[in-house]
């Protein structure tokens, strides 16, 4: 064969190669170029949307399920003539709570709360309208619901940063798991395989690299684009992106990635400087990268749909982790063998080319099916984790780019058989057609890594489709709330959720008809049933006769008592008592299903049975003679014994501890602490005749002092107090709580 007939038959299979890499590119940015949303979603809203109202609520509150961006999170209340009357942001207490005090006493109409939501998870920023009414539905009036279309500029960047991350990945990986062990020669100083395949590797490894940078680039300007809701041109001159990187979780995730890949950057900056003067530096820092490309591909998964998952968010992410790596060996490393191939096997011929080939297809073949089980069993429990209803898989976009990667998935698994039956045609004597048709390998592998290339983008389709929204439950409770007059002043008090957790205290005070400003507010929470209450919490003045105060005390479900003391010219008290449901808490997380234990153990299966060569070589080195089996067994067993024991003795010191802090009550107030049973309680403390230094000692000791021991002073006296003669049981309580009030 001639030099020119030569130069011809090379040069043709790198023009296919060429397009084939073009189309797998524009095909990757179709499959990407998708609607997509944020993976978090609202919870809970109060009020609900279109909900109508006899009168206006403190304040509108959304709870997500998780948290937010404060920095550029807000909430802009209009009326129905597009007049802003309020604005609001994430609250200080719960980062997943958007919420916006609204003004006194709102005319009838309605209003329109414009939500703009940036997720901390994955830097998604969603707009949404929730309309609710005050006095009676207007017309037809309807919210514009969330945005969720995807920015084409984001489209762009998540395609090009996944597949050249997952081509970096596979580049280092095959170099060292697949080329070295089947190609490696130590008569090649360099890389110890042949300069024509390290010049080949070289390049992809280049061009992912400048691939990789230019998407983060554009990640940063897209971001703080979104963030600033401005334009390129604003973001650069008024260094927009700086503050973007630096103030936000996508911000670390991106200072993490672009770090990590600057340090692959440098080592292999090093390998080519000094690959003539130190060879053997070329196959550490190749082989180093790939872990380093391991860590990169992680910064993905903590910003995924997995970071924002209800089932055990960290284990969504670990389990996302291993998936996207799976993904990254197997179809990264079948894009850089069809890259690389044709370049490797110019100089063979027949016999010698079928031999290269056999020395590296099935090494990858095994790598290959490892991968294939963990990208399935990993696939399977992470979509399990928003898949709860047959409706998730077939009428939202994630379960139509959950069965579009599984048809691409099919498919490669298709080809990939076809190889394995190719590498074996001895075992496989009914399906020689499917060898003649494979022998040659290099097309067919093309096509599989195409098919990998088009997974990668269902793989970035999916993560950029909005999951299904979980049934939230419709049997919730609505927020405690009621109204007390005492006098001439009169207490509104609004819970919310009204859960277990954290709660928000809404309080509006009048006087006279009029709102009280400047009051001192305070706040207690009681337990009847342990005998427990709460330090006081000072409510903050919002101005207008509302004071607002937010906290954890409300931990478990059951009757609460909520004490409001109004001070200004003279102390008013109100207080209240709800029936706390464990169905009023935001539930931000759920428990696993059966189904999902059994998906998390299939995770755990596939891994074991990936280490198990790796764990096969360790045994074999280990020195198993009787007594060394013996004394690690007891080892082991021992520190599983005092382990066991020791978390059992904690448990128990715990409860005990807790037992003796703050045992059951032998008798339990049934009297509200309200001004009714204060009032009571002051003309009934006549007849009780303390005073004195024990008197004093008493009311000092009141904050630990426990309302049935008040009970057992009135009732028997303390020290030299005498007994409050002449009173019943109802009597002695009101004392109790009049005593109580002297409390501070």
């Amino acid at each position: 064969m001639t030099a020119s007939a030569w130069s011809r038959r090379t040069a043709l299979p790198r023009a296919r190669t060429r397009r084939a890499v073009g189309l797998v590119f524009l095909l990757a940015l179709l499959l990407s170029a998708a609607p997509a949303a944020a993976h978090g979603y609202i919870v809970r809203s109060i009020p609900d949307n279109r909900a109508v109202l006899e009168r206006a609520p403190a304040r509108l509150q959304y709870w997500f399920s998780e948290s937010l961006e404060a920095a550029f999170s807000s909430v802009t209340v209009r009326d129905q003539a597009g007049h802003v009357i309020a604005t609001g942001g994430v609250s200080g207490d719960n980062a997943a709570l958007l919420s916006v005090r609204l003004p006194n006493d709102l005319p009838d109409g309605a209003y329109v709360a414009e939500l703009r939501i940036a997720f901390a998870s994955d830097g998604h920023v969603v707009t949404d309208t929730r309309l609710f009414f005050v006095g009676a539905a207007v017309g037809n009036l309807e919210g514009s619901g969330a945005t969720t279309q995807a920015d084409p500029l984001e489209v762009l960047w998540r395609g090009l940063t996944l597949a050249a991350t997952l081509l970096l990945l596979g580049t280092f990986s095959l170099y060292a798991l697949v080329l070295l062990p089947a190609w490696g020669n130590p008569k090649y100083a360099a890389g110890l395989l042949p300069p024509r395949v390290m010049r080949r590797l070289s390049l992809i490894i280049a061009g992912a690299l400048a691939a990789a940078l230019l998407g983060n680039i554009t990640a940063i300007i897209q971001q703080a684009m979104v963030l600033f809701n401005a334009g390129p041109g604003q973001v650069i001159e008024q260094n927009l992106w700086s503050i973007a990187r630096a103030g936000t979780r996508f911000g670390d995730l991106w200072n993490a990635r672009v770090l990590l890949l600057a340090l692959v950057a440098g080592l292999y900056g090093l390998s080519l400087y000094f690959r003539d003067e130190q060879p053997g530096l070329v196959r550490p820092t190749w082989t180093a990268s790939a872990w380093a490309m391991a860590l990169v591909i992680g910064t993905f998964s903590a910003g995924s749909h997995a970071a924002g998952s209800p089932l055990l968010p960290w284990v969504g992410v670990f389990v996302d982790w291993i998936h996207a790596l799976a993904v990254g060996l197997w179809a990264g490393g079948l894009g850089v063998l069809a890259l690389v191939l044709p370049v490797a096997l110019q100089p063979y011929a027949g016999d010698d080319r079928r031999a290269a080939l056999l020395a590296v297809l099935p090494r990858f073949s095994r790598l290959a099916v490892v991968c294939v089980v963990i990208v399935v069993t990993t696939g399977v429990y992470s979509s399990l984790n928003w898949i709860n209803r047959p409706a998730d898989l077939t009428q939202t976009a994630f379960g139509g780019a959950l069965a579009l990667k599984l048809v691409l998935v099919a498919g490669l698994l298709l080809v990939a058989l076809a190889h394995h039956i190719a590498l074996r045609p001895e075992q496989y004597t009914r399906w020689q057609g499917i060898v003649r048709r494979v022998q040659g390998f290099v097309p067919t592998l093309r096509l599989e890594a195409l098919l990998a290339l088009l997974v990668i983008g269902a793989v970035g389709l999916l993560s950029a489709s909005p999951v299904p929204v979980p049934p939230l439950p419709d049997d919730v409770p609505p927020p405690p709330g009621g109204m007390q007059a005492v006098d001439d002043t009169a207490v509104a008090v609004m819970l919310t959720p009204g859960g277990p957790g954290v709660n928000t205290y809404d309080v509006r005070v009048t006087r006279g008809g009029q709102p009280l400003e400047g009051a001192n507010v305070r706040v207690q929470w009681v337990n009847p049933a342990r005998d427990w209450r709460s330090r006081w919490t000072v409510a903050e003045d919002a101005g207008g006769g509302l004071y607002i105060a937010a906290g954890a005390e409300i931990d478990r479900a059951g009757e609460w008592w909520m004490l409001v003391d109004v001070s200004a010219s003279d102390t008013r008290r109100a207080a209240f008592a709800w029936d706390i449901r464990t169905e009023a808490a935001i539930r931000q997380s759920r428990d696993p299903s059966g189904l999902n234990l059994l998906a998390l153990l299939g995770v755990a299966a596939a891994l074991a049975w990936a280490a198990y060569p790796f764990a096969r070589r360790v045994y074999r080195r280990l020195d198993l003679n009787a007594a060394n089996v013996t004394i690690v067994l007891g080892v082991i067993g021992a520190t599983v014994l005092f382990s066991i024991i020791g978390v059992v003795v904690i448990q128990n010191t715990q409860a005990q501890y807790q037992a003796t802090l703050n045992p059951p009550p032998a008798v339990v107030n049934p009297t509200l602490p309200d001004a009714a049973s204060l009032a009571r309680g002051q003309a009934a403390f006549a007849a009780c005749e303390w005073s004195g230094a024990d008197w004093q000692a008493l009311v000092e000791r009141l904050p630990r002092t426990r309302d049935e021991t008040l009970f057992a002073a009135a009732r028997d006296g303390w020290r030299s107090l005498p007994p409050c003669a002449g009173l019943d049981d109802a009597q002695r309580w009101d004392v109790v709580n009049y005593v109580r009030s002297r409390e501070g």
